[in-house]
């Protein structure tokens, strides 16, 4: 875990709650003078009480330890408008259609923020078959690959995982796609419009 709850974030969560240190105290069984000392930085909330603790603040252990209070306004699950979280250690990749507090590994992750395809990394693509056939021009070596290559329409995201010395190629359905995705291991994610 990279980082633990602090008593700021307590404090801010408890009060944006309108709810009083004893109140809180009440919730989680705890005295009213233990929430006073973690808000005032003098302790820390036990590991056990985390789960208790983020329940009664109305929100996720993840969202308690990063601080952040998150609320997912993409209601209408704009796929187009997917989010991806690609994890430095174990290279897992985690989309998501809104805003989300994201950890993988103890590690708080941010999502990725996508570059437009340069002369460096580029993708070309035609259709074939009946999809989009997409091809990065990248090495595909240990230290240095196309990790995934993804399509993402209004309803839909496909993802195509690919690993060192494979191909660095994938085939998608052409229905609405809007984005072209490709992440490269050391320079980050880029994306493109199909069809150009």
């Amino acid at each position: 875990m990279d980082r633990y709850v602090t008593g700021s974030v307590i404090r801010k969560m408890r009060e944006s709650r309108k709810m009083t240190q004893e109140e809180l105290a009440n919730r989680i069984s705890v005295s009213p003078k233990a929430v006073s000392k973690w808000e005032t930085g003098r302790g820390f909330p036990d590991v056990s009480l985390l789960e208790p603790l983020a329940g009664a603040l109305g929100i996720s252990v993840i969202e308690l330890l990063s601080g952040e209070d998150v609320r997912n306004l993409n209601t209408s699950g704009n796929m187009a408008k997917v989010q991806f979280y690609i994890c430095p250690v174990c290279g897992n990749v985690i989309q998501a259609t809104g805003e989300a507090v994201v950890s993988c590994c103890g590690i708080t992750l941010p999502p990725a923020e996508a570059e437009p395809a340069d002369e460096e990394h580029s993708l070309s693509q035609r259709i074939s078959d009946g999809e989009y056939l997409v091809t990065v021009d990248h090495p595909m070596e240990k230290g240095h690959y196309i990790s995934f290559i993804a399509s993402a329409s209004d309803g839909s995201v496909q993802l195509a995982k690919k690993y060192p010395e494979g191909s660095p190629e994938a085939r998608f359905r052409i229905d609405g796609a809007k984005w072209l995705y490709f992440y490269c291991n050391r320079h980050g994610l880029f994306r493109a419009k199909p069809g150009k």
